[in-house]
């Protein structure tokens, strides 16, 4: 048998996906360069002369557990996804799927339950999430 990193992982409409963030950093890619591409046009404009948003403590409202947490990914979950059109018909699929795995904290979602939040075909998502190229670092969550 070969070992789990080895295999190859056939994903159904059941599994579970996020953002994998050891991915970005394995790419050689800036995280947060992307990431400011995802600030609502207000904090577009504050942030543009800060690139580097420090750490902060974030209360976690249904464990009550204090973690520190990236400030910039913190204005995105806490404002910029709370607006209007953070997420709209227009908005490309793997932009919408990053998006909602920023705006609830890279909590896993599977095919089905982002083809809900997204009003979007689930199978489409599966499709797009699953291919042979890893787009913006969304992976299936190892077990």
């Amino acid at each position: 048998m070969l070992p789990t990193k080895m295999r190859l992982i056939r994903p159904t409409l059941d599994t579970a996906w996020h953002i994998d963030y050891k991915w970005w950093e394995k790419q050689e890619r800036d995280l947060r360069v992307y990431l400011r591409s995802h600030l609502c046009p207000e904090h577009q404009a504050i942030f543009q002369s800060h690139l580097d948003l420090q750490e902060m403590d974030w209360v976690d409202p249904d464990t009550g557990e204090v973690r520190r947490v990236d400030g910039l990914q913190h204005t995105l979950r806490t404002h910029c996804s709370l607006q209007r059109d953070y997420i709209t018909d227009r908005t490309p699929l793997v932009d919408a799927v990053f998006r909602v795995f920023l705006a609830n904290g890279n909590t896993p979602l599977t095919a089905r339950e982002l083809g809900d939040r997204l009003g979007r075909n689930p199978d489409a998502i599966l499709q797009t999430l699953s291919g042979l190229r890893v787009y913006k670092g969304l992976r299936p969550v190892e077990e």
